[in-house]
C-alpha cells in the first residue's frame, strides 16, 4: 500500500512520452503512480481510439515499470476519481498529477459552490508540472498544490500526435516506441 499515490488521469489518446515522463517525475514525490482512464470526461468528448484500445496501449507502454498501475474510473472529475480510488487505497495520500493548463481548469471549474475546490483539496493534492508556463496556486492552497519538477514537453501532447499523423508529419519520436506501430494502426 503506497503512502503517497500519484494519480495521472487522462484520455491517453494516445499515450505519449510526456505522459511517461510525468509519471517518472511523480515518483520523486509518490510511491506509486496510478494511470486512470475515465469512461466519461466533463470537458471533452471521447473520440479517436476506443477505451479498450487506449487501455491496451497504456498497458504496453507501462508494462516495464513496477511502480505504475492502471485503473478505469466511471467518471472524470478529480474528486470523482479520488472517491473511486479511496476504497482501494484507504491509507494512501492521493495526489493528482497534471499540467499547468489542467490545474487552472480544475481550480476555475464551476462546481456550483465557490468553496468546492478548496474542499476537494482536503481529499487530494495536486502535483502540477510546467506546461506552457507555471501554475502559481493561491497562497492559502499552496500546501495542497505543489510544483512537480518536470521538463516541459509542450509539443508532446496527444493532440499533436494525432494532428501530425493526420497530416503525414513526423510523430513517432513523441510516443513510446513500444506502442508506435499500434498507434499507427489505430489513428491512420
Amino acid at each position: 500500500m503506497p503512502r503517497r499515490l500519484a494519480i495521472l488521469a487522462g484520455s491517453f489518446n494516445p499515450p505519449t512520452r510526456a505522459h511517461l515522463a510525468l509519471a517518472e517525475a511523480a515518483l520523486t514525490f509518490a510511491d506509486e503512480v496510478l494511470f486512470v482512464l475515465p469512461k466519461i470526461f466533463p470537458h471533452k468528448e471521447y473520440v479517436g481510439a476506443s477505451l479498450d484500445q487506449r487501455l491496451r496501449m497504456l498497458q504496453t507502454a507501462t508494462a516495464a515499470h513496477r511502480n505504475w498501475s492502471i485503473g478505469i474510473a466511471d467518471q472524470g472529475l478529480f474528486i470523482e476519481i479520488a472517491n473511486e480510488a479511496k476504497p482501494h487505497f484507504p491509507h494512501s495520500e492521493l495526489w493528482f498529477v497534471c499540467g499547468r493548463d489542467a490545474a487552472e481548469r480544475i481550480a476555475a471549474w464551476d462546481y456550483g459552490n465557490p468553496a468546492a475546490f478548496a474542499k476537494m483539496l482536503e481529499v487530494f493534492g495536486l502535483l502540477v508540472a510546467r506546461r506552457q508556463g507555471e501554475y502559481i496556486p493561491p497562497p492559502e492552497l499552496a500546501e495542497r498544490i505543489k510544483p512537480l519538477a518536470f521538463e516541459s514537453y509542450d509539443e508532446h501532447s496527444s493532440t499533436e500526435v494525432r494532428e501530425r499523423i493526420g497530416r503525414g508529419g513526423p510523430w513517432r519520436h513523441l510516443v513510446p516506441e513500444s506502442i508506435a506501430n499500434e498507434i499507427a494502426e489505430v489513428y491512420r
